[in-house]
């Protein structure tokens, strides 16, 4: 292999799963690396775990902003002044706005918070597991890793059971994925945005004359230092969570899914001993890595191991090769499910924008793997895994198995 065979641009290349032996020989031999652009200055590629942390931390540094690029998009601008910082997700902010809206919604995921939702989450596990259970298949992304994230999103928002295909269907239109099975025009993507914030004006504004227990009173109760969400500040955070938060959990019960079909041995192991879902949980996140990478944008002069990269470039940071790091994981690409330790960075590594929903999500992967494993004992593949044709997002968009019928548990 040589570094013109490499060429992250190529999302066909990513349909056939995630090319891990581009980024197994980066990390050897240009571990910081400038990828070419066709019509562009091309954007550096960062792929060993050590470096991956240290730029996440450094927000300084490495800027996040959206009017210098933003996160998304190896080959977008290197700047982009005309955005209105008014509008921006908290994914593509610097402090000190970030540090003042992380504080704020920090209030809707305090550990009490996320704790008091497992019997809950256990309920929905087991009510999405029975609409499959007797059939004895299924396609385990479409009826199960994707339904069931979605119930707890819509949960913790308090929006009513009869609306929650709402969100999945604005989720799906917003995604911007380059699959054709999911394409949608930019009108329609725009469409899903305008009538997702107008439902989460309207859902704020039943919240404020009726209070209720859940994360949307909690975040628009929330003040820092006399700082209050703004309406725009709920409606970009309502979408965050209700696309990202639903995307990233989906990809990752689906790659867990797959990985222990491919590890029978594994699925046995949890089978046998369920007190090692949360350590399967953690190597679940690690074999997923559901954001690919993240990029982020020099706001001066710096340098990656000896590298010298100049202000104003594009730099993508690669969790998915972070994670099968030769130097941080023993036989990286064995899936382990007792790995100890296991210092993955699926949820980013720590730094400003390490996942709100870190907790939150390890929660959803535990409890649906404890609860599979208890009521299917065996599971097989059933037919081909198709993947999601994108740079950015691991997904997986069908997976089928077939299992040993089971009896319904719930009314």
């Amino acid at each position: 292999m040589q570094l013109s065979d490499i060429n992250l641009l190529d999302q066909d290349r990513f349909t056939h799963g995630i090319p891990h032996e581009w980024f197994t020989y980066l990390r050897r031999e240009a571990p910081v690396y400038l990828h070419p652009e066709p019509d562009g200055p091309g954007f550096w590629v960062v792929t060993k775990h050590a470096d991956v942390v240290a730029v996440g931390r450094d927000g300084t540094t490495f800027s996040s902003a959206q009017a210098r690029g933003g996160v998304i998009g190896l080959d977008g601008p290197t700047e982009n002044p005309e955005v209105d910082p008014g509008g921006n997700l908290m994914l593509m902010m610097d402090a000190p706005e970030h540090t003042r809206y992380r504080k704020l919604v920090n209030y809707g995921f305090t550990p009490r918070r996320v704790a008091a939702l497992e019997p809950h989450i256990r309920q929905l596990t087991n009510q999405t597991l029975d609409e499959v259970i007797e059939a004895g298949e299924c396609d385990f992304v479409v009826d199960v890793a994707a339904e069931l994230p979605l119930q707890v999103i819509a949960e913790m928002l308090g929006v009513p059971l009869e609306d929650r295909h709402k969100i999945f269907e604005w989720s799906n239109r917003m995604v911007g994925s380059d699959d054709p099975e999911y394409i949608v025009p930019d009108t329609e993507v725009e469409a899903a945005q305008v009538e997702m914030f107008m439902y989460a004006n309207e859902l704020a504004q039943q919240r404020r004359a009726n209070p209720r227990d859940d994360i949307v009173t909690a975040l628009l109760d929330a003040e820092v230092d006399g700082d209050r969400l703004s309406e725009m500040d709920f409606n970009m955070f309502f979408m965050l969570l209700s696309v990202a938060g639903n995307e990233t959990t989906r990809n990752s019960i689906s790659h867990g899914m797959r990985a222990f079909l491919e590890n029978p041995d594994q699925y046995q192991a949890l089978v046998d001993d369920p007190s090692l879902s949360a350590s399967a949980t953690e190597e679940i996140v690690r074999w997923a890595s559901p954001v690919m990478y993240f990029r982020r944008n020099t706001t001066r002069d710096t340098e990656i191991r000896g590298q010298e990269i100049p202000a104003g470039e594009k730099v993508s940071i690669w969790y998915v090769s972070a994670n099968r790091d030769e130097d941080i994981f023993d036989d990286p690409f064995r899936f382990d499910i007792r790995r100890d330790p296991n210092d993955h960075i699926g949820f980013g590594g720590g730094g400003p924008h390490h996942c709100l929903g870190a907790n939150l999500a390890r929660m959803e992967i535990r409890v649906l793997f404890e609860e599979l494993a208890r009521r299917v004992p065996k599971i097989e593949p059933a037919g081909e895994t198709q993947h999601l044709r994108s740079n950015f997002i691991g997904g997986i968009k069908h997976l089928p198995v077939q299992f040993t019928p089971g009896t319904r548990e719930t009314a």
